[in-house]
């Protein structure tokens, strides 16, 4: 393992005053010092930032990406030369896995949205090195990712609920609306709906929506403690009769309230004034305004809150002996709930910090009498440290209750620093973070060529990296997106600065990360230490640092593809020094290995693309055909709900109007290429109810035809049937034809399944990637189904067709048992990278020429400034209108960061 040089400073304060820490040789202060300093030698800590095209996506897109990796203090990263990027599905499924190469501690790719496999939903993104498995999965960068569908779609919806299910006087419902794709509300249409928990129905009823397309659904029942986890479907009846189906997550839909109190280093003490911050959230996670009061246990009010951002704010309070604390809040809709503050203890000490605007930070240790009387004249240490890089220490003795000191600031970088308090055994005592903001960061600037453009025309950008004036040769993107057709809340974006500096380091989700970043104020600076307040900090623990518990190394940095395995006779003994073989055939590529002692052997540093077949023999050593070749598994991180699941969007349809209607139009065109290939295409002949004797009297076109492939991510066949069977109606465990139900008929369909007249439970059993497609006939035509069965009816489901046997040659037979001293398979390997399409215009618009909607006008990951800090990029506007939005991010050599957004108008 390389090790890396930390540089430990001894901040010595001189002894002016009666009130300041005076610095003393300590071997308890040097020890401390030294295992932080080994940490970050033996364990550095890397990060990995993506910067994307877009906030938001919809199907068909492709999803533009860079990832920078980082180590230390955000320096660019010599460790790992691979990086993990996974897109993961609210459903916790994995739906891409990629694996690049990282060059100059940067690596790019791009993921195409295909609307056969990804959804209209909340996805998250997570990327990570293999180096950075052996810590935990939290300091893996996650990022919620929402993909709207502007494809062939019927209805959009919105969806907002209310009350309480932990309130019993509450009444829990959900409020639907319901409008075409040109926004027009769908006005008396006939809903039925379904509430699932654990994939069993609870709930459930109809309604009909009113003259704005809007209907109430009423939660009742006794099993409302677990809707939060369940599902909400709906089916509605438009005019012309068309049956529309959607689906509504219930997850965390009815959460309670929850405050929580933070005093500043970790404990209230009893006589010792202090602050106490506080964070409100709602059921959503995110943070609710709130005022309140806190009385003592005999009434008595001592102190008056509310909160200044986003849920959080603080307050002062002096406990006293014996008195205990409660917090009465009142919550933004006129509810209040009262909440015990934590028991003040007896004796203690505490560290202060005053982070206001200036030169300094105002440090301040309070003893009250108990701790004082104990603790006269012992040494107590403070250390302030930013990623393990220690850059103030001092010691004291304990000669009276108050000491305090001032630490300039100009001793940290930009960033987030902690700072604790030990005893003279290295017991840490209390603890708090702050953040520094120092002007350490990369000047970026972009300026165009022109003030103004015309549409279809060329646009240059010209770049300048600087740092305190100097130039700054640094590895940047640039993503320019129309922003007429892309708004978004700079506050909630994800930046490099954001990430970096704030959220990497901190436990918990923070909400609106770059409001700290984007046009800072005094506010938000006191907002940013009101947050300091409330989120833990994640580096490390100095109880495990003092107990030499470092992290254990499971996984060495990635510096290529590995691929490894095991070679043993057949009677389980290790071959040694055997000769093994690898080739890849379609890069003409070829290695060679040899086995140690125990027969293990290894491939290091690979580079082969992803689906490659690779081959790895033992056939060249004697005796191989008694040899047993064996290959060794990868391990992968588990996949873990999101954590910024307050993200997620819930009305996707109305969140993301403007994008979608945009990607309408996008891809019309593409839509209709998509629906030709389809019908043109049917050289292999599909199961269908035609294959079955009882079923010939049917229509030879069924009514309604649900494809196999929309049941792809599917858990529970029958709950995805219901809501994508067109025509059909579900209720009280059957399907019912939706006209006839309506008017009162409630005879359900017949069920066939391979030919066999079946009953609703056998579609329990359905394993959904196994289904072929599902006919649904609203008459059973000449085949007398329904009057032999009384039904109403046809709802045929066709399950995938077995491959049928056939004679197979020596040739085949081999295969199927190969030689144990040979693997042929596909490994992951690298994901290629796609280049971004750059159109050349020659002039405007001409009526022969398709239109261009494109939203993200042009994506450049590759962006290099040169010995004076300048690069350029060049490309064309699209036949959007309005405001372009340019954004560059990205690091320099010396490990220091940059964004700048710049924007110009097309005319």
């Amino acid at each position: 393992m390389k090790s890396f040089y930390i540089s430990v400073v001894l901040v010595l304060l001189v002894l002016c005053s009666s009130s300041s820490f005076a610095q003393t040789d300590s071997v308890s202060l040097t020890t401390i010092m030294e295992k932080t300093a080994k940490l970050v030698n033996e364990r550095p800590l890397e990060k990995v930032y993506v910067h994307f095209d877009k906030p938001y996506y919809a199907t068909g897109d492709t999803i533009w990406f860079k990832a920078y990796v980082t180590m230390d203090q955000h320096v660019p990263s010599t460790l790992s030369k691979v990086v993990n990027v996974e897109f993961i599905n609210s459903n916790d499924s994995l739906m891409a896995s990629l694996k690049l190469p990282v060059n100059n501690s940067v690596a790019y790719g791009s993921v195409v949205l295909a609307p056969l496999q990804y959804k209209q939903g909340n996805y998250h993104v997570r990327a990570y090195t293999q180096w950075m498995m052996n810590h935990e999965a939290d300091y893996f960068f996650n990022k919620t990712v929402t993909i709207g569908n502007a494809m062939e779609k019927d209805i959009n919806t919105s969806i907002s609920y209310h009350g309480n299910i932990n309130d019993k006087a509450s009444k829990p419902g959900a409020k639907i609306q319901f409008t075409d794709p040109s926004g027009q509300p769908i006005i008396n249409g006939k809903v039925d709906w379904n509430v699932y928990i654990d994939y069993q129905n609870n709930f459930k009823g109809k309604g009909q929506t009113d003259d704005k397309g809007f209907i109430d659904i009423p939660f009742t029942g006794k099993r409302l403690e677990g809707i939060p986890e369940g599902t909400l479907t709906t089916t509605i009846e438009t005019k012309d009769k068309k049956t529309l189906n959607s689906k509504f997550v219930l997850k965390r839909a009815f959460g309670k309230y929850d405050v929580q109190f933070f005093p500043e280093g970790g404990d209230l003490i009893s006589e010792v004034p202090k602050q106490v911050a506080f964070k409100a959230i709602g059921g959503d996670g995110k943070g609710v305004t709130v005022k309140g009061n806190v009385v003592d246990n005999a009434g008595n009010n001592v102190a008056d809150f509310s909160s200044q951002h986003l849920g959080m704010g603080k307050f002062i309070l002096n406990p006293q002996p014996g008195k205990t604390y409660r917090a009465n809040v009142t919550f933004n809709d006129g509810s209040s709930a009262s909440y015990d503050l934590p028991k003040a203890k007896v004796s203690g000490i505490s560290l202060s910090i005053d982070n206001k605007e200036g030169e300094s930070l105002q440090l301040k240790i309070f003893a009250n009498t108990a701790f004082y009387q104990l603790n006269q004249n012992k040494s107590f240490y403070i250390i302030g440290q930013q990623q393990g890089f220690i850059t103030y220490a001092a010691q004291t003795k304990l000669q009276q209750q108050v000491y305090s000191a001032a630490v300039p600031k100009a001793k940290f970088k930009s960033g987030i620093a902690q700072f604790t308090l030990f005893s003279a055994a290295g017991v840490p005592l209390t603890e708090r973070i702050v953040f520094i903001s120092q002007p350490d960061q990369l000047a970026i600037s972009l300026k165009s060529d022109k003030p103004t453009y015309l549409t279809r025309q060329k646009v240059k950008l010209s770049v300048l990296a600087q740092k305190q004036a100097a130039p700054a040769q640094g590895n940047f993107s640039v993503a320019v997106i129309d922003e007429s057709k892309v708004p978004y809340n700079e506050d909630s974006e994800t930046t490099i600065l954001s990430h970096l500096l704030l959220t990497s380091d901190l436990k918990g989700y923070i909400e609106d990360p770059n409001y700290y970043f984007h046009k800072p104020d005094t506010k938000k600076i006191a907002d940013l230490d009101v947050l300091m307040l409330t989120q833990g900090y994640r580096r490390f623990s100095y109880s495990d640092v003092i107990a030499d518990k470092l992290p254990p190394i499971y996984f060495l940095p990635e510096q290529g593809i590995e691929l490894s395995g095991i070679l043993r006779q057949f009677n389980g003994m290790p071959v040694f020094k055997a000769g093994i073989r690898l080739t890849v055939p379609d890069k003409h590529f070829s290695a060679e290995a040899r086995t140690d002692a125990d027969g293990n052997f290894k491939f290091e540093n690979l580079s082969f693309a992803d689906s490659s077949e690779v081959t790895i023999s033992a056939r060249n050593n004697v005796n191989s055909k008694a040899m047993r070749l064996t290959m060794n598994g990868q391990s992968f991180p588990e996949i873990a709900p999101n954590m910024n699941y307050p993200d997620e969007v819930l009305n996707i349809d109305t969140a993301l109007d403007t994008y979608l209607k945009n990607s309408s139009k996008q891809y019309a065109f593409t839509r209709m290429l998509k629906e030709v290939q389809v019908t043109a295409k049917q050289a292999v002949k599909k199961p269908s109810h035609m294959d079955y004797g009882a079923l010939t009297g049917l229509s030879p076109q069924a009514d309604h035809i649900v494809n196999g492939e929309q049941f792809a991510g599917c858990n529970v066949f029958i709950q995805c049937l219901q809501t994508a069977a067109l025509g059909l109606t579900y209720n009280d465990n059957n399907f019912y034809i939706t006209r006839a139900y309506n008017n009162g008929n409630k005879t359900p369909v017949q069920i066939y399944m391979g030919g066999l007249a079946v009953d609703i439970n056998a579609l329990s059993s359905v394993v959904p990637s196994e289904v072929e497609s599902v006919e649904i006939f609203l008459n059973d035509g000449l085949s007398g189904i329904n009057r032999m069965s009384n039904t109403n009816g046809v709802l045929v489901v066709n399950m995938k067709a077995k491959p049928k046997g056939k004679k197979m040659s020596a040739d085949e037979w081999k295969k199927l048992f190969p030689d144990q001293n040979a693997v042929t398979f596909q490994p992951q390997g690298y994901t290629l990278a796609k280049q971004f399409y750059v159109p050349k215009y020659s002039g405007p618009k001409t009526s022969l020429q398709a239109n261009d909607y494109r939203s993200t006008v042009y994506w450049n990951p590759q962006v290099i400034t040169d010995q004076t800090g300048a690069a350029s990029v060049e490309f064309y506007s699209s036949d959007g209108k309005g405001t372009y939005k340019a954004v560059i991010e990205g690091i320099d050599k010396d490990g220091n960061i940059g964004r700048s957004v710049y924007r110009f108008n097309v005319k």
